[in-house]
């Protein structure tokens, strides 16, 4: 199995899913490109950071580990990323499990209500946050509380120890300003969504979709269209949950990794 994480977080996303799933699979759950413990320099954000740039990071250590075809599994850019390697490297690949972002989105994104939701993607591409909040712990402490807080479902908060964890890893000089070169690389879901179009080969690999209820990005309807991007997709709905699927619903989300393996 191989885990991949979203933003604003790092691998620890999964610390309570992995002893759920160990017993099932050998578990893989690397920091992405521009997160955690990774490497932090590029020169352009394309490089390394885009979509197909960390499809690409997450292909190569397949192949460097050897590992047989894969259950992968994600959620926000994770969920971007296990997307484009499942199109790109279907024999790599024996399942998906994801949660928001999927496509089918199309113009609805840029409806008032949504598009005021979405505010941190443009303001992420301004060279003014990185000058705001790059290097400076208590203001990234503050944007990232921001998040964890909002995006989460009713009855979930960010336990305090994780959220000084991540200050750490997006506090240093640069590592805030890798972690969004995402959105800098074009990989954000206002460009992505506007541009799609339904594709003439369907991601045939099997796809477990696990929506959330609360999630205030990407709200449930907005799975209408799921058939038309996947040829072999189920759909689960989470009540209660926000946007953050495993730390939020932890054994939902190794229940649906397991069963995946299992097929």
């Amino acid at each position: 199995m191989l885990l991949l994480h979203g933003w604003p977080g790092d691998r620890t996303d999964y610390r309570d899913v992995v002893p759920l799933v160990s017993a099932a699979a050998d578990v893989v759950v690397p920091d992405l490109r521009g997160f955690g413990e990774s490497d932090k320099h590029s020169a352009d954000p394309r490089a390394q950071y885009s979509a197909s740039a960390q499809a690409r990071s997450i292909i190569g250590l397949i192949e460097e580990l050897g590992l047989a075809r894969s259950v992968i599994a994600g959620y926000d850019i994770g969920s971007r990323i296990a997307q484009a390697i499942a199109r790109d490297r279907p024999e790599l690949v024996s399942g998906l499990v994801l949660s928001p972002p999927l496509p089918g989105i199309g113009n609805r994104i840029l409806s008032p209500q949504t598009l005021q939701e979405f505010w941190y993607q443009p303001f992420h591409q301004l060279g003014l946050s990185t000058e705001l909040i790059d290097g400076r712990p208590d203001a990234v402490r503050a944007h990232l509380r921001h998040f964890w807080s909002h995006w989460s479902g009713p009855d979930f908060e960010l336990p305090k120890d994780h959220l000084e964890h991540l200050v750490e890893m997006y506090g240093p000089a640069e590592a805030f300003a890798a972690s969004i070169a995402w959105y800098r690389a074009g990989a954000g879901s206002v460009a992505l969504s506007v541009a799609e179009q339904a594709p003439a080969i369907r991601i045939a690999v099997p796809t477990t979709v696990l929506w959330p209820e609360h999630d205030p990005l990407f709200p449930p309807q907005w799975s209408d269209r799921l058939h038309e991007f996947f040829a072999d997709i189920s759909l689960t709905s989470l009540d209660g949950v926000g946007h953050f699927t495993p730390l939020e619903r932890p054994r939902d989300f190794a229940e649906a990794v397991v069963a995946a393996t299992a097929l």
